[in-house]
């Protein structure tokens, strides 16, 4: 029975290649295919340097399938996403570790109209049919192999979301980490009336500057230092495979995930008001202020891309955010976008006449947030267990939508585990000063302790 450790609940993902190698990649991409039945795939591998054997065998267990693969080559996870929606495929694969270490690769799943494959919708199927003695692969290659250009059809389809001519002249840095993000910046660029500052630009899967991750502090100090550097307007950083964006503001101050969502929630329902909005539990209040205050309908989800997309689905919501960076929109056929956030933050940019920083004033001083707390503890149950117990008399709401979330009136906080290691994570929010949220924090974490 082979190794199935790469199987995640959202993805696959693990080192190669003791944890993923191209045999396993060959056998999941057949048992893909027998569990979802496809006729047509789209195929697209990131920038890393085991890239493009991972995404030969994948092709190869699908045309061993009898599935016919459209080969979209070099790119980030969303133009798998678009080709698959746009052509009306029947589903896709991308090849990707996104900002995992070097010696890390994965694949992303998808279905038609790009539906995520998580662990609910197959992705368990999958792993138990891989696992099985019974998977029998034939040899040759039956389903066919053609190469598929889309990037031109996905350049138009992302400023369709901004009016390009009310669009000013900007400074702006940009960091891929030498991930893919560049390979979009190349054709968009001469569309926009933008100045690019480029770092780490260059496309090189051996990582010299570092693992594409922008919630590294490493990382984001360098993007902050540019930005004073350059004078810009704004900064912005991506992952790898450039599903998640995140911003700097003109003063090299990251722009916490959890404000940009209120920022392009109050953009999205400007255009298209009364409409709903989907956001996870990890922090919430302003979310729901910016929604409610702009006539539209709050809808919460549990975190996770597949939960966001469904409940997106389901309420017909024009966009979903998770602080964490994932950007979700209707007209990207409900999926994350690392491209169409930045676009619309250098509209807002453009219309409002203000500085970043000034566009998210109100939503700090309203609801002080911290940034994403990572703890590795023994049991991580025990201490959720253990931190209801602590609030349950005091505290106005609990739930458990995702994990455990108290709200205490003035403050609340989200404790959730990690899916895929002993770790606790825990974001807080209040209604009041910097102060006290420096104090719920030390609170909280003194239980933990």
């Amino acid at each position: 029975m082979p190794k199935t450790s790469c199987f995640k609940a959202y993805d696959i993902r693990g080192r190669i290649p003791d944890e993923l190698n191209a045999d396993l990649a060959r056998r999941i991409s057949y048992a893909y295919a027998q569990v979802i039945k496809p006729k047509r795939v789209v195929v697209g591998r990131d920038i890393r340097l085991t890239s493009n054997e991972i995404a030969d065998a994948v092709m190869e267990g699908l045309q061993q399938a009898g599935v016919d693969v459209f080969d979209i080559g070099l790119c980030g996870t969303e133009n798998v996403y678009f080709a698959t929606f746009s052509q009306g495929m029947d589903g896709g694969i991308m090849v990707t570790a996104s900002h995992n270490p070097i010696d890390y690769n994965g694949l992303k799943l998808v279905r038609e109209d790009a539906k995520p494959i998580g662990a609910e919708t197959g992705l368990k199927d999958i792993q138990k049919l891989v696992e099985s003695d019974d998977l029998s692969i034939p040899e040759g290659l039956t389903g066919k192999r053609e190469q598929l250009d889309t990037w031109d059809d996905y350049i138009k389809h992302l400023l369709s979301y901004i009016d390009v001519s009310k669009v000013k002249p900007l400074k702006v840095v940009i960091n891929p980490g030498n991930g893919g993000a560049s390979l979009v910046i190349d054709r968009i660029e001469s569309l926009l009336p933008i100045e690019f500052i480029k770092m780490d630009y260059e496309v090189d899967g051996s990582f010299p500057n570092g693992i594409p991750n922008p919630l590294l502090p490493e990382n984001q100090s360098k993007t902050s230092e540019r930005v004073i550097q350059e004078k810009a307007d704004l900064g912005i950083a991506w992952d790898g495979d450039y599903d998640r964006c995140f911003m700097f503001d003109e003063n090299g101050q990251f722009v916490n995930g959890y404000y940009l969502v209120g920022l392009i929630t109050k953009e999205l329902l400007k255009q298209t008001p009364g409409s709903a909005i989907v956001y996870d539990p990890r922090l919430i209040w302003n979310t729901i202020d910016v929604v409610n205050e702009a006539g539209g309908a709050p809808i919460i989800s549990k975190t996770g891309h597949s939960y966001i997309k469904k409940v997106m689905r389901d309420n017909d919501a024009i966009y979903g955010g998770e602080i964490s960076g994932h950007h979700y929109f209707k007209d990207f056929s409900y999926c994350d976008s690392g491209m169409v956030p930045w676009l619309l933050v250098c509209s807002l940019l453009s219309s409002a006449d203000s500085q970043i920083s000034a566009l998210i004033t109100d939503f700090q001083q309203r609801y002080p947030a911290s940034d994403e707390i990572n703890r590795r503890v023994d049991d991580p149950k025990a201490i959720i267990a253990k931190m209801e117990e602590q609030y349950a008399e005091q505290a106005e709401g609990i739930d458990h939508i995702d994990g455990l979330s108290v709200d205490l009136g003035t403050w609340r906080f989200n404790l959730r585990m990690s899916n895929t290691e002993p770790l606790l994570r825990l974001n807080v929010e209040t209604r009041g000063t910097e102060k006290s949220l420096d104090d719920a924090i030390e609170e909280v974490l003194e239980i933990y302790n």
